[in-house]
This record gives C-alpha cells, sequence and structure tokens, in this order.
C-alpha cells in the first residue's frame, strides 16, 4: 500500500514539472518568494496564465500563497523541495537528452 501511496505522490510531482512553466516557476521560487506579478514578468506570460499555474502547483501541494496585506507572495511549501529540485537538475543532467523528449518521438520511455 505504501508503494501506491509514494507512486501516487511522485506522479503528482511529475505533473507539476512536466509543464515548463511550471516548473520555470518551482525554479524561480527556489531562489526566493515572489509575487505573481513578478513571476509573470520573470516568466514572460501573462498574469493569467501564471494564476493557472499557481493554482495547479498549490493542488499540487509544492507551494503556498503568503498573504501580505492585499498582496499574496508565493513560495515553495517547504524548503526541502528547493533542495530536491537542486538534486533532481543534478541527476536529470546526466541523463540523454533524447531519451524521453517531450517531442513525442519513442526513446527508451516509450
Amino acid at each position: 500500500m505504501e508503494t501506491l501511496v509514494h507512486s501516487s505522490v511522485l506522479a503528482r510531482f511529475g505533473y507539476a514539472v512536466s509543464d515548463p512553466t511550471r516548473a520555470s516557476i518551482l525554479l524561480a521560487l527556489r531562489d526566493a518568494p515572489a509575487y505573481p506579478s513578478d513571476l509573470a514578468e520573470l516568466l514572460g506570460v501573462s498574469r493569467q496564465s501564471l494564476s493557472n499555474h499557481l493554482s495547479c502547483l498549490r493542488g499540487c501541494g509544492l507551494v503556498v500563497s503568503v498573504p501580505e496585506g492585499r498582496r499574496a507572495r508565493y513560495e515553495l511549501a517547504d524548503p526541502k523541495l528547493g533542495h530536491a529540485l537542486t538534486d533532481l537538475l543534478g541527476v536529470v543532467a546526466v541523463a540523454a537528452p533524447e531519451c524521453c523528449s517531450a517531442s513525442g518521438e519513442e526513446g527508451c520511455c516509450g
């Protein structure tokens, strides 16, 4: 049963980072908390698009909204997530890029 729970957690994380914008949000928040308007500008996306992505990341339990007066600041839900992202980048960077490409071509994962 524990394996099913863990696989569900990893699948949820995989879904969250499968979108380049959501992955970029997580990497930006790894560096420092940020306001949505600043994130939208940094990533070059509309505020509406960013809001949708933040909603997904909140739903996955990866980010939290911290109220600050009339604004809300976003940060990673757990500081360990920032370390995990750094570690994951170190591992994935050595994988063959053609293996699991987003291009839809069949590779080792297809």
